[in-house]
C-alpha cells in the first residue's frame, strides 16, 4: 500500500490503464472472500468536521462513531495501517489494526486502494503526534474504484483536466469544493432577499417559439411530435413580462439561458441568470434595490464589501457613482453621440478610433462596439451606467425630455456589465415599431438583432402596468466576487470540446 496512486495519464481508455486491470483482479479477490464491493448503504452518523471539532469530548466519551468517505491516503505498517478518509466536510485519519478488526476483515482491507470508499466504526483517540484519529473496530468497503486518481491528485492543476473532469478537481483541491459551496450560498442569499421583498419565484419555458429579450443568437432544436422548430431561451424577459400583464406585481426567476456566441473569460454559452419584474416601479426604484441586493449578497457570502480582483480592491460601499452613458462616451471616447445621429455619420468617427465598423449592423451595434472598446474597460470600481441610447435598448421605455435615450441602467465593475435594467417599455405601438426595426436589421445580416414576437406585442395590447425589470448573469457576478480568472472556474461542468481519441 502506498501514499500515492500509481502514476497514470488521465484521459486514456480504461483498457489501456494497467492500474485498472490490477483493480479488477482485486475486485474478484474481494468477491471470493465474500465481500460485496458495492453495498446498498452505510449508516454514517458522524462527519470528519464534527469529529475534529468535538474531538476532546468524543475522546472522553469513548463511544463508537461511524464515518464514511473516500480513501485518499494509505500508510501500511504490516499488521496495522493508517488511512485518510475524505467526506463532504473534510478529511480525517483512521487507524486499522489486524488484531482489532480480525484476520478476515484485514485480509480484505489489504485489497483496498486509494480512491475506494470505505466505512469505519470505532472510538476517537489522538496519536502520539497529536492527530485526531478514529480507531477502526469495523471497516467496510463501500465502493471499489477501478480507475486511479490522477498522478499528484492532491495538487491537480491542469486546467483542461480540471474542467473536463470536475469531480477530480473537487477531490484534489479543497478550495474548489469550498468555492462551489459559496456559490450555492450566493444564490440562496439572492433568493432570500427577493422573497423578503415580496417577489414571487416562478418558472417559465426553456423552449420558445421565438427567442427574445436579448441581442444574441439562439440554439435551435426541433419538437418532433409537434413538428415545429423551437429555440433554447436566450433570456427570461418576455415570459416574465407576460406574467406582469396577467396581474402578478413582483416576480423573479433563477434559470439557465443559452446563447450561441463566442467564449471568453466573461462569457458562457449556457449560464445562470436571475431576472425580476416589479409593477408600478421605475428604473430608479430598481437601482436602489439592486445596490442593496448586491451588497447583501457580498456581505453574507464573503463577509465584506471590499473584494480583491486582479490586484485591485473593489469597494462596494453605497452609494455607487452614477454615470450618464452619453457623457461617458464623450469624456472617454471623445465622441458626442448627439452630433452623429445617423449610421452614415457615425461610421467615419469609429474608423478614426481604430474600430472597423460593419454598417449592416446598424447604429446601435456600432455605438455598442465603441462603448465596449473605449469605455467599458475603464469602469473598474462599482458604479451605475445609465440612460442609454434607444438604438441599443429595444425593450426599454423612452426617457422623458431626452429624445433618443431610454430609462436604463447597468451595474458595472471590474470592467464588466454585471446586470441590466429598464423602465420597461409598455407602449405596444412603440414596441411593435422597435421590433420592426430589429427585423430590418436581421434582414440586413445582423444575426443577433431581436426577432418580432407578435404574441408578446399582443400581450402588451391587453395592457401592462408601469414596470421596472432587471437581469443579472450570476456566474459572472460570482466569478468576479470570488476572484476567479474565468466564469468557467465557477461552473461545475462548463461546455468543453470532446476529447479526440485514436481508438
Amino acid at each position: 500500500m502506498n501514499d500515492q496512486p500509481n502514476p497514470e495519464k488521465t484521459g486514456q481508455e480504461a483498457s489501456k490503464v494497467p492500474e485498472r486491470a490490477e483493480r479488477l483482479r482485486k475486485l474478484e479477490e474481494l468477491r471470493k472472500l465474500g465481500v460485496e464491493p458495492y453495498p446498498f448503504k452505510f449508516e454514517a452518523g458522524a462527519t470528519a468536521a464534527r469529529v475534529l471539532a468535538e474531538a476532546e469530548n468524543l475522546i472522553a466519551g469513548g463511544r463508537t462513531h461511524a464515518l464514511a468517505g473516500r480513501i485518499v491516503a494509505i500508510r501500511s505498517h504490516g499488521k496495522s495501517c493508517f488511512i485518510h478518509l475524505l467526506d463532504g466536510t473534510g478529511r480525517i485519519q483512521a487507524y486499522v489494526r489486524k488484531d482489532i478488526v480480525g484476520e478476515a476483515a484485514y485480509a480484505a482491507f489489504g485489497l483496498y486502494d486509494i480512491g475506494d470508499f470505505a466505512g469505519i466504526k470505532g472510538p476517537v483517540f489522538r496519536t502520539k503526534t497529536g492527530e485526531v484519529t478514529v480507531e477502526a473496530r469495523e471497516v467496510q468497503l463501500l465502493s471499489k474504484s477501478l480507475l486511479p486518481l490522477p498522478e499528484k491528485f492532491h495538487g491537480l492543476q491542469d486546467t483542461d483536466t480540471r474542467f473536463r473532469k470536475r469531480y477530480l478537481d473537487i477531490i484534489a483541491n479543497p478550495e474548489i469544493r469550498e468555492l462551489f459551496v459559496k456559490r450555492t450560498r450566493f444564490i440562496k442569499a439572492l433568493r432570500t432577499y427577493m422573497d423578503e421583498h415580496g417577489f414571487m419565484e416562478v418558472e417559465t419555458p426553456v423552449l420558445e417559439h421565438i427567442p427574445g429579450g436579448a441581442d444574441a443568437e439562439p440554439f435551435a432544436t426541433r419538437h418532433h411530435t409537434l413538428d415545429i422548430e423551437l429555440y433554447l431561451r436566450i433570456s427570461l424577459e418576455l415570459h416574465l413580462k407576460r406574467l406582469i400583464v396577467g396581474g402578478y406585481e413582483r416576480v423573479y426567476e433563477v434559470g439557465r439561458v443559452f446563447r450561441n456566441e463566442g467564449m471568453s473569460p466573461q462569457h458562457l454559452q449556457e449560464f445562470t441568470m436571475m431576472e425580476c419584474y416589479w409593477a408600478y416601479a421605475d428604473y430608479l426604484d430598481m437601482m436602489e434595490l439592486v445596490e442593496e441586493l448586491y451588497c447583501r449578497m457580498l456581505e453574507e457570502v464573503f463577509g465584506s464589501l471590499k473584494i480583491e480582483w486582479q490586484g485591485q480592491t473593489l469597494d462596494f460601499k453605497r452609494p455607487w457613482p452614477r454615470h450618464d452613458y452619453r457623457q461617458l462616451i464623450q469624456d472617454r471616447a471623445g465622441i458626442d453621440l448627439d452630433q452623429f445621429p445617423t449610421l452614415e455619420s457615425l461610421v467615419p468617427k469609429l474608423r478614426e478610433k481604430g474600430i472597423a465598423p460593419d454598417p449592416k449592423l446598424g447604429r446601435g451595434r456600432l455605438i455598442d462596439q465603441l462603448y465596449k472598446k473605449l469605455v467599458r474597460p475603464t469602469l473598474i470600481q462599482p458604479c451605475f451606467l445609465m440612460d442609454h441610447p434607444v438604438d441599443v435598448s429595444p425593450l426599454a421605455k423612452r426617457h422623458p425630455g431626452r429624445p433618443g435615450y431610454v430609462q436604463r441602467f447597468q451595474p458595472m465593475f471590474a470592467g464588466a456589465e454585471v446586470g441590466n435594467a429598464f423602465s420597461e417599455l409598455n407602449d405596444p405601438l412603440d414596441q411593435r415599431a422597435r421590433f420592426e426595426e430589429q427585423a430590418r436589421l436581421r434582414e440586413r445580416g445582423d444575426a443577433e438583432a431581436q426577432r418580432y414576437d407578435r404574441d408578446f406585442v399582443e400581450a402588451l395590447e391587453h395592457g401592462m402596468p408601469p414596470c421596472a425589470g432587471f437581469g443579472v448573469g450570476i456566474d459572472r457576478f460570482f466569478a468576479i466576487a470570488a476572484g476567479a480568472e474565468s466564469v468557467r472556474e465557477v461552473v461545475f461542468f462548463p461546455t468543453m470540446k470532446p476529447e479526440t481519441t485514436n481508438s
